[in-house]
């Protein structure tokens, strides 16, 4: 480990200086590049110089002591060394944490789909709590909410949604949301008090850039048609909605959030490319060996899990086994504690493959 955080150390000064030559800041493309490697190295590079500096003053504290006389001062130095010696533990764990491999998609905006599973309008109006929940989480994280496309029912439910999330670490903190969702309640159209259960599909895709995948313009085929309000309201008249097929995969996409045929367009290609992405990083990760593979969950969609259950005001992440008991709260967009939790135990699965090899 120590030789690996040498050398970062060392490319971190490389590259410092680098970043300062004028002759390297004439070329705009190739210094902004440089400053992007920089500033990935910066936090490692902290940390770093933080432990070797608590790594020398624990040194000097023990040379302190072997030749300190007085009791009382021989207690703190001690007490010191004990300190640092727990800076030193932390500081370890900080740093096999950072070392560990970076997701490349972890900066990247986000596609958030979801739809409405078993349960009918009862999962539809799911969809809809689910869709507020990550609304009012992208609002304290101070990110920006862009819809795609919807299809809303006449009570107020989603059959589907596609929205957009722009933000840093967007990705990096909801890409553990992909799969499907269960609510436990009692209807609004029960009459007889009977618990119901319904699901929600969700899935969280990185947006790509134009040369992480390459659409053959022959492959597509674009239909247009006349975009629809709740409940078949029109919303204009004009044949402004799109839906793109993809021939090879079959995959389809509608969008008719905006008024321009053309900006349809544009959105819809973005959720389709995330999509041929997604699915090529799937039969990527499919050859990978079952042991390799997190055990925070695979983010397909048809996995289960979590539970939503409010007669006992409770959710429950069944990755990891966190049941927190306050689900208002969490339906309010306060879902850090859970994120956390799923972040944590997948960078020890990580930690624990590297251990292995």
């Amino acid at each position: 480990m120590l030789e690996r955080l040498n050398f970062i150390e060392n490319k971190y000064e490389e590259l410092s200086i680098k970043i300062s030559d004028p002759q390297v800041m004439a070329d705009q493309k190739e210094w902004q590049k440089l400053c992007k490697e920089n500033a990935e190295l910066e936090e490692i590079v902290t940390k770093y110089r933080e432990y070797k500096k608590a790594q020398q003053e624990l040194e000097d504290n023990k040379e302190m002591l072997k030749e300190e006389t007085d009791r009382e001062m021989k207690e703190m130095e001690q007490e010191e060394i004990k300190r640092l010696t727990e800076v030193i533990e932390e500081s370890e764990n900080d740093l096999r944490v950072l070392l560990l491999p970076k997701d490349p998609n972890d900066d990247k905006n986000v596609f958030v789909e979801i739809r409405a599973g078993a349960g009918g309008e009862e999962a539809a109006l799911f969809a809809a709590n689910l869709t507020r929940m990550y609304t009012r989480y992208a609002e304290r994280q101070a990110w920006n909410i862009e819809t795609m496309s919807i299809n809303a029912t006449d009570i107020g439910g989603f059959k589907e949604i596609v929205f957009m999330v722009k933000g840093k670490g967007a990705y990096s903190r909801l890409k553990y949301e992909s799969g499907t969702h269960r609510v436990q309640r009692v209807p609004d159209t029960e009459s007889s008090g009977r618990i119901h259960t319904s699901t929600a599909t969700v899935a969280v895709l990185p947006e790509v850039d134009d040369v992480d995948v390459v659409i053959n313009p022959n492959d597509i085929r674009i239909d247009v048609f006349r975009a629809s309000g709740h409940g078949g309201q029109c919303v204009n008249t004009t044949d402004s909605a799109v839906r793109i097929t993809h021939l090879p995969t079959g995959l389809v996409v509608s969008c008719q959030d905006e008024k321009s045929q053309l900006k349809n367009k544009e959105k819809g290609m973005k959720v389709l490319k995330s999509r041929l992405y997604e699915r090529a990083e799937k039969e990527r990760s499919a050859s990978i060996a079952e042991d390799r593979k997190s055990q925070v969950g695979t983010g397909d969609r048809s996995e289960r899990i979590r539970t939503y259950n409010y007669p006992q005001g409770r959710v429950t992440d069944h990755r990891i086994g966190l049941t927190l008991y306050k689900l208002d709260s969490f339906l309010d967009g306060n879902i850090d504690e859970i994120i956390d939790a799923l972040i944590t135990a997948d960078q020890a699965e990580k930690m624990k493959e590297m251990g292995n090899d």
